[in-house]
């Protein structure tokens, strides 16, 4: 599952206007890439591989709003969706657009405006709801949508709120004060609302031809290309995700969604290396460490990832980790590369 090569670029970038370049160069070997992978003839890269930047990135910056300050900085792309946006009318058209054609580009993640009496949401939906874990790429590509309505529409466009379903604790107030807008976390929808007089809102770069043009592309693209399959690993992992917080969804269970017996589910993992207790295992000890980053308290972790009390919670990830969540909170708190 690739995306556009712009995006890594810009990361990179960012890293290195706040980093040196060593730890740059860690970051991109941490994702299994080098600076050669990003550079032309270079056009696309792993999705994996950009969540993992991010997050390796706020790790070493000791920063978690590393992802959403790169998103407001990014201005330009070169792929087909950016250019239809570009010789779009006006941002109702944009979004138009983001919602019919943003598989092409980003295969992991869909679009779609819904409209109402006094706001219009952008709303996105995890197609591989693997990719919902990694909460440092979710925000940079939110603030990246504002940055590039801002571009696009050559005005400094607010939106009404932005908003993520997981928690950021502690940190919530920051992410607003970077945005200049309304942040909210631990909501039911992942969205970006806006006003309704801000959808027509002109783009000063329209041409009627050249989007014409591209839209009949982009047609075809959308009518030669297959969806991905998803991984039975995937789909497990939303299933998962979607019975948090406070509980985790059985193997039968998930079976019975998917419409698979138990033995056939098992069967599948199998054939991709793992089992679902090895699926549910990883994405707690993921998400747990998230979680700390985030500034969610101890309580709050062991219950939105289903455990009966803290201390059930604590020996979990004391078997993952080999130390104690406080000494894991401590550690991320006072990176060792800091002194």
């Amino acid at each position: 599952m690739d995306v556009d090569i712009s995006r890594i670029q810009l990361l990179t970038q960012s890293l290195a206007q706040r980093a040196d370049a060593s730890v740059v160069a860690k970051v991109l070997s941490d994702c299994d890439l080098s600076q050669a992978d990003i550079e032309p003839p270079a056009t696309h890269y792993s999705a994996h591989q950009e969540a993992l930047f991010v997050r390796h990135a706020c790790d070493e910056l000791d920063d978690i709003t590393f992802g959403a300050r790169a998103g407001l900085e990014f201005s330009s792309s070169s792929s087909i969706t950016a250019y239809i946006s570009k010789y779009s009318r006006d941002l109702r058209q944009v979004m138009e657009n983001t919602t019919r054609f943003h598989g092409i580009i980003d295969p992991a993640l869909a679009f779609s405006l819904r409209v109402s009496g006094n706001s219009a949401s952008l709303e996105a939906d995890w197609k591989d709801p693997g990719f919902s874990r990694y909460h440092r790429r979710t925000e940079f590509m939110l603030f990246a949508a504002i940055a590039r309505m801002r571009a696009l529409t050559q005005q400094k466009l607010n939106p009404i709120e932005i908003r993520f379903q997981h928690d950021v604790g502690q940190h919530a107030d920051t992410f607003q004060k970077i945005g200049g807008f309304p942040v909210s976390f631990g909501t039911e929808r992942l969205e970006i609302i806006l006003s309704l007089p801000s959808l027509e809102i002109q783009i000063p770069t329209y041409d009627l031809s050249l989007r014409a043009h591209l839209l009949e592309y982009c047609e075809r693209l959308l009518a030669e290309r297959r969806s991905p399959k998803q991984k039975t690993r995937s789909q497990i992992e939303g299933l998962i995700t979607r019975s948090m917080p406070g509980g985790i969804v059985q193997a039968d269970e998930a079976a019975a969604q998917l419409g698979l017996s138990t033995r056939t589910l098992a069967r599948r993992l199998t054939d991709e290396g793992t089992s679902y207790r090895e699926v549910v295992e990883d994405l707690r000890c993921d998400l747990a460490q998230t979680f700390i980053k985030n500034g969610m308290n101890l309580t709050e972790i062991s219950y939105s990832l289903g455990y009966s009390d803290q201390a059930a919670f604590s020996t979990a990830f004391k078997r993952w980790t080999g130390q104690a969540p406080s000494a894991f909170r401590k550690r991320v708190s006072h990176p060792l590369s800091q002194g």
